[in-house]
């Protein structure tokens, strides 16, 4: 398969610095219609958004707003845990909730009336996400802040399989969740079962291996794009 887009970019001018973000936010706002999907086919969600869900219901604010304040606290963890920062992580951070608040209020997609409707859409919601994710990492700006999290509490857990970790930490994440009033239902484990291997089909068909990625930290990006260089 052959990658639909042009080559990795260096990121070594403003310019190639610039047209990552802008590629990176069209990105994380269409994979903000992806989660929509999920989150509509009320059937459960994923770990992340039982979370995000469960805050929003308990603070009583818009989802997008709850999953910046999850987001923010996970930065401010992964930087704790000496994690590398890009742009893109920012942007993620900001624009996939208030892209799924988006999506709600022009409401024009109906809840599915059955339960195979409500499977079928959240798993075009899951391969929305996956192509998604595809451009967002291509900008080679940053992972997402909750597979950093992940990276780095494996750094930390010595010789326990990030396996482990991973199963860890959504389940945990679930539980706040759910206590918080997050949807915990069949939705909630096609997304845990099915998100990984849909992401990796979609990576496949479009020729993209993310372990050839570089990740430029923001640090970098600013000393870029201020001239800052030598």
């Amino acid at each position: 398969m052959k990658n639909i887009l042009p080559s990795l970019p260096q990121n070594s001018t403003t310019t190639e610095i610039l047209r990552g973000m802008l590629i990176a936010a069209v990105s994380l706002f269409l994979n903000g219609l992806g989660v929509y999907l999920t989150i509509h086919a009320a059937i459960g969600v994923g770990p992340w958004d039982v979370l995000n869900i469960g805050l929003s219901k308990t603070l009583g604010i818009l989802y997008g707003n709850a999953s910046i304040t999850v987001g923010f606290i996970i930065l401010g963890i992964d930087i704790l845990l000496r994690e590398p920062i890009g742009i893109a992580m920012i942007i993620d951070t900001l624009v996939v909730g208030k892209a799924v608040d988006f999506f709600n209020w022009i409401d024009v997609v109906p809840v599915p009336g059955t339960l195979v409707g409500s499977i079928i859409m959240m798993i075009i919601g899951l391969f929305i996400m996956g192509y998604t994710q595809y451009g967002y990492m291509w900008a080679s700006l940053g992972c997402g802040p909750r597979d950093t999290l992940l990276v780095g509490l494996k750094r930390h857990a010595g010789r326990f399989p990030i396996g482990g970790v991973s199963i860890v930490l959504l389940s945990l994440v679930t539980l706040i969740g759910w206590l918080l009033g997050g949807p915990v239902g069949i939705g909630t484990i096609i997304c845990a079962f099915l998100a990984g291997p849909i992401m990796q089909f979609a990576f496949w068909t479009v020729g993209f291996v993310p372990t050839e990625v570089k990740h430029q930290n923001i640090l970098k990006s600013f000393r870029i794009i201020f001239g800052k260089t030598k």
